[in-house]
């Protein structure tokens, strides 16, 4: 089989390439093309999977090309895991939604927004040229704001298209985990959409263990999500949330945490990334190795103002374990290429999983995967504390594509307005100014 990797340069490469060297069994992927417009990037991850696949003897062949069209040509599967803008664009939506007082994570709030702005146009541009030049493709989407792009790119591939993102997988393992049980053998009843998501029963054997766990002081502070939402609000939502909900119940909280902070996350990484990548100029650098102190340094940092807000402390050794979306990229594959039936957490088209939205959207569920691709399967109705926030969400990303399609201003000032965490049409018309100024990218944005 052969994969493309869309964003063949990006940092986390290397995390999807030793995931398929530890598969050997028939019908693996054999071939990996890296694409990606920045030469220096693919030649430094190029060389790190080199090292990687030393001593592996049917490591899949590894090429890099700048040619969009020859990559895609003849793929089975592409991994699309672009990003419009790099870190300096992803600092730059921190900052100017710093500046008026709002969040401007990466994909939440007004920066989510801002990405999605970006990114969407080139999604779709992408989704056209993937149904014309490798019609018969599955598409694995990791490019964020991942739920939202999915839902772009899915007007055109359908539900060839499918989304993916660790956060859920990592969730459900870290809840497994403190209540003594096998991961792999519970199931996880977690609906929403992509970073606003709840895990509402955690089923092993038949039985909900999650009423247990609410129970537990002592249990709730052993894990990430436990400390950082407390024991109290997780005990009065009867449910744990994904981490990035803690930007929406403690939102005053994490944007004076981010203000206060010496530099926004978007710039501790692109200054780390932009150092890998220099050191890899030298021959002589040992990239494997290079690269895992810089992957370690950065899991080691994720959410620390968060942390921080909520008095958290550090991160234990047990919560850097990510639910590993390199893993559930390979199961995935594994399981349309091969028929290998599997669970997973994903994003797909909603049908008619979730009442409060049309078929269309794209939503964050558990699924059935086959040969035929991802099924979501049936869940409970979404609490009405739940339903608010997922349908103004939606509204939100709906009016992302609607000026993304039309160049429109005015669908793009609804979305900054319409959304939860943006408390102020005035600044909603701030933002979008502000981020036309900074990103020559959105200068599309010129009709009324």
């Amino acid at each position: 089989m052969k994969l493309t990797i869309l964003g063949g340069g990006g940092f986390r490469v290397p995390l999807v390439y030793g995931a398929l060297l530890g598969d050997h069994a028939e019908g693996r992927v054999s071939r990996v093309t890296l694409y990606d417009t920045d030469a220096g990037r693919l030649t430094a991850v190029a060389r790190v999977l080199t090292e990687q696949a030393r001593g592996v003897p049917d490591a899949p062949e590894v090429v890099a090309t700048a040619d969009l069209d020859e990559a895609l040509r003849g793929a089975d599967f592409v991994f699309s895991a672009i990003r419009v803008g790099g870190l300096e664009g992803r600092a730059a939506d921190e900052r100017v939604a710093l500046d008026e007082g709002v969040l401007g994570q990466e994909t939440v709030g007004a920066g989510g927004i801002a990405y999605g702005l970006r990114t969407v146009p080139v999604a779709l541009d992408l989704a056209r040229r993937i149904a014309r030049l490798a019609p018969h493709a599955w598409v694995i989407n990791f490019t964020n704001p991942a739920g939202l792009v999915t839902e772009a790119m899915s007007r055109h591939l359908g539900d060839r298209v499918i989304g993916i993102c660790d956060s859920p997988v990592g969730l459900g393992r870290r809840i497994a985990r403190v209540l003594g049980a096998d991961p792999d053998r519970a199931w996880i009843d977690y609906v929403g959409l992509n970073h606003l998501g709840w895990v509402r029963a955690l089923h092993i054997d038949g039985r909900d263990e999650l009423p247990r766990l609410l129970a537990d002081p002592a249990l709730l502070g052993s894990f990430e999500e436990g400390r950082l939402f407390g024991a109290d609000w997780l005990r009065s939502l009867g449910a744990v949330p994904n981490e990035y909900l803690h930007y929406y119940y403690f939102n005053r909280e994490a944007v004076r945490a981010y203000q206060d902070a010496e530099q926004t996350r978007g710039a501790f990484l692109r200054d780390q990334q932009e150092g890998f990548y220099a050191r890899m100029k030298d021959p002589s650098a040992p990239a494997l190795a290079t690269w895992d102190r810089t992957r370690a340094e950065r899991e080691a940092t994720y959410m620390a103002e968060n942390r921080d807000a909520a008095g958290a402390g550090e991160r234990e050794e047990s919560d850097l374990e990510s639910g590993g979306y390199e893993q559930v990229a390979l199961a995935l594959m594994r399981a349309i290429a091969r028929d290998e039936r599997t669970r997973l957490i994903l994003d797909v088209r909603n049908r008619a999983t979730l009442s409060v939205l049309d078929a269309d959207a794209v939503i964050e569920v558990p699924c059935l995967v086959d040969a035929n691709g991802a099924h979501p399967v049936a869940v409970d109705p979404l609490p009405y504390h739940a339903v608010g926030l997922v349908t103004a969400v939606k509204a939100v990303e709906r009016a992302v594509l609607e000026a993304a399609g039309s160049g429109s201003r005015s669908a793009a000032v609804r979305a900054f307005a319409l959304h939860p965490l943006v408390d102020s049409v005035t600044v909603a018309r701030r933002l979008v100014e502000g981020y036309r100024e900074v990103h020559p990218g959105l200068a599309y944005l010129d009709r009324p």
